[in-house]
């Protein structure tokens, strides 16, 4: 194993390689020829009458984070909720991610919401996409919330009046809500983004984006990775992320061959994937979920449990830091529990997972020059930990070949191919799995723009980052509220804890000014600030910036600032404490921060 002096110069270089000047602005929106890469393939369009009419709550999404906001508010009363979303149905990114291995990376038991409301157990421990796919649509049929809901329907403004006291939605469709209130969850990852290729435009084979998959091109279908149609061709794909994990799998072994287009590794560890046995799972005591959830927010964040529910590669690293810093205060070698003690845990541990991953591709690649461009070099929480059992056994297949690009990427493409340096590759398809857009202006990824009270948009008021209390309310913003977890928990590691605390703190907030007659809920411009004041003072990257290779987690390596931090950052004491906090909040009746007026 090399030395941590070693390490830390090895993730420096390998770094280094890969910054660009242009950060997040190396990626191209799929304009042009490739506009059709943002249409909803999977469900026709169909002609309708605008809408026209009053609505207590419209919620502006039909993903995760709409569904389960509407399944809070109908639990609380609040029977006029209405759906919307471009999409032709529920389910947000699963709706749109339908590509051969989709599956979830967070074990279903706490990724999948509402379980017991709905009655559903997972299949296996970590469920693939039509599942996913399915059980949104469970939650919608199971709390009523297709009635009435707008899809295939695209936001083009959410506009305050103040005289109503209501927001008017209006649509492509042109459609014109009046809203009492209006939720809006349009995810982090929803605008598909294309890599800044020069050349790429005048590529003459096939070509698409992971989240608008062409089955009618490769053959199989969502629930069947048999790609026949590829069985003649000579595919590559760019992009070795997470979604491309899960995919090239199925594509090495349809494909007459497969060209891999690596920038940089992903660090891939073992699934362990197992069905769910229905005896245990009927046996779990009411509230399970709720515990399950927190327990496993607990110990990914490096805090004590009795036992490990999950047992997951999210868990493992968190505990192996807690362990170590016990076995040293046991020791006598760390008195102070501060930051630099975790930092010190983090860092070995760190070292000893990731010597680890590297070992795994060495026992399980055959070719040695593919296992070691194969091996990731920086800490695992630098891009999002993969986790698969075939992943990397695919590069032992005969007709798959890696193009290591050394951290450049790919030079240019032309019309047959791509260039890698002075090697130019003839391809028949290429794939994009170049991932979403993020960091960009909330209007952007959203599609539309959101005016305030006196003409104020969302875009200027969050020029120097995002502002608000609990990552949920907005000052100029009276009855609207953000559902997603920046400036809350931002707990990456299991995206829909954030979403159900937001969605149940929104739907008790609604329900309480209802009660009350309130016309008009907004947050304080006292309360406001010191919510921001707080998030601040989170101390950023353990790690620091030299040794995490660029990716969207850290804006492409580039140096962060305010507006930055604003935008991705949490409670500064963590994802349990913030949901802690937001419980007690909410739970206590005094909604202090918010004004109820009228």
């Amino acid at each position: 194993m090399p030395t941590a002096d070693e390490l830390r110069a090895r993730y420096r270089a390998e770094r280094d390689k890969r910054l660009r000047l242009d950060g997040d602005q190396q990626y191209v929106e799929p304009t042009g020829r490739f506009a059709h890469f943002v249409d909803d393939i999977w469900t026709p369009r169909v002609d309708r009458d605008p809408v026209i009419e009053d609505v207590e709550v419209a919620v502006i999404g039909a993903g995760f984070a709409g569904l389960v906001t509407g399944a809070r508010l109908k639990q609380a009363g609040i029977d006029d909720v209405r759906l919307i979303d471009g999409a032709g149905d529920v389910g947000g990114v699963w709706y749109w991610n339908r590509y051969p291995g989709a599956m979830c990376d967070t074990a279903a038991m706490i990724y999948l919401p509402l379980l017991e409301e709905t009655g559903h157990m997972p299949s296996q421990k970590y469920t693939m996409a039509p599942e996913i796919f399915g059980h949104a649509q469970r939650i919608a049929t199971t709390f009523g919330l297709r009635e009435g809901a707008l899809f295939s329907t695209s936001i083009t403004a959410l506009d305050w009046d103040a005289d109503l006291a209501r927001w008017i939605v209006r649509t492509d469709r042109g459609d014109e809500l009046r809203a009492r209130f209006v939720t809006m969850g349009t995810g982090p990852l929803h605008r598909p983004k294309l890599p800044g290729v020069p050349g790429i435009a005048t590529f003459e084979g096939h070509s698409f984006h992971t989240s608008r998959w062409d089955y009618a091109y490769t053959g199989g279908a969502p629930d069947d990775g048999r790609l026949t149609g590829l069985a003649d061709k000579r595919v590559g794909i760019i992009g070795t992320g997470a979604t491309a994990v899960q995919c090239i799998p199925h594509l090495a072994r349809s494909a007459k061959e497969l060209l891999v287009l690596q920038r940089t590794p992903s660090s891939v560890d073992a699934r362990g994937n197992h069905p769910i046995d229905p005896e245990w799972f009927a046996s779990l005591p009411p509230g399970w979920q709720d515990d399950w959830r927190m327990n496993f927010t607990i110990l990914q964040t490096g805090g004590f449990t009795d036992v490990d529910l999950v047992q997951d590669g999210w868990t493992d690293i968190s505990q192996r830091i807690r362990d170590r810093i016990v076995t040293e205060m046991e020791a006598g070698r760390i008195t102070d529990l501060g930051p630099e003690a975790f930092r010190q845990a983090y860092e070995v541990s760190d070292d000893e997972k990731m010597e680890e991953i590297r070992a795994r591709i060495e026992a399980l690649v055959d070719d040695p020059d593919t296992a070691e461009a194969l091996k990731p070099w920086y800490r695992q929480l630098c891009k999002r930990p993969c986790f698969h059992d075939e992943y990397l056994q695919s590069f032992n297949l005969p007709g798959v070949r890696l193009v290591d690009t050394d951290g450049r990427g790919v030079d240019r493409i032309d019309a047959t191919g791509v260039w890698v340096g002075d090697e130019h590759l003839e391809l028949d398809c290429l794939i994009f799995a170049s991932g979403f857009e993020v960091g960009t202006e909330h209007a952007r990824r959203a599609g539309f723009e959101t005016t305030g009270r006196g003409g104020v948009t969302l875009t200027d008021r969050w020029a120097d980052g995002m502002q608000s209390l609990h990552g949920i309310h907005v000052r100029e913003f009276p009855n609207l509220f953000i559902v997603g977890p920046t400036q809350g928990a931002n707990l990456i590691s299991n995206i829909t804890h954030n979403l159900v605390e937001a969605a149940t703190t929104i739907a008790t907030t609604i329900a309480h000014g209802v009660s009350v007659g309130a016309t008009e809920i907004e947050v304080s411009a006292e309360a406001e600030a010191a919510w921001v004041a707080l998030i601040d003072t989170h101390p950023g990257s353990i790690f620091g910036d030299t040794e995490c290779t660029p990716g969207y987690y850290n804006g492409e390596g580039r140096e962060a600032t305010r507006r930055d931090r604003r935008n991705s950052s949490g409670h500064p004491l963590g994802a349990v404490a913030y949901f802690e906090h937001i419980d007690r909040w909410r739970s206590d009746g005094a909604f202090a921060g918010l004004e109820f007026r009228g």
